[in-house]
């Protein structure tokens, strides 16, 4: 059974940085696409990054392009994401998903596998 564990999230001030973990359990780690998505509320889920961790390509949303980086660790089936200059619109519920069909996308609907959320708050 496939098991997505974020972890991380936090609330911090504009400006500042935050990396979250996504543990990954169930599956083959190395053949498959994982991102990061992000839902505030009253919006619609939304890619924020994803990397195909068989060969390390990556994509990101236009909004995060430059201040945040997606990578991966196999040794531990985790992928993180690292998020610098946070600004209060990156305020969400961020998710980590999974799916077998191992290239990059960044629409929710194509994911088959979720996490239960972790909760990042920027201030300005």
């Amino acid at each position: 059974q496939v098991q997505l564990v974020e972890s991380g999230g936090d609330s911090v001030q504009a400006g500042g940085s935050l990396r979250l973990s996504c543990a990954a359990t169930g599956y083959p780690y190395n053949r498959v696409c994982m991102g990061w998505f992000r839902q505030a509320p009253g919006k619609e889920r939304e890619g924020v990054a994803s990397i195909s961790t068989g060969i390390g390509v990556t994509d990101y949303a236009d909004s995060v392009k430059g201040r945040f980086t997606i990578s991966k660790d196999p040794a531990n089936n985790t992928v993180y994401l690292q998020m610098n200059s946070l600004k209060p619109e990156d305020t969400a519920m961020y998710y980590c998903a999974a799916d077998a069909r191992p290239w990059v996308r960044l629409q929710p609907g194509d994911f088959a596998y979720w996490g239960q959320g972790t909760q990042v708050s920027v201030s300005s």
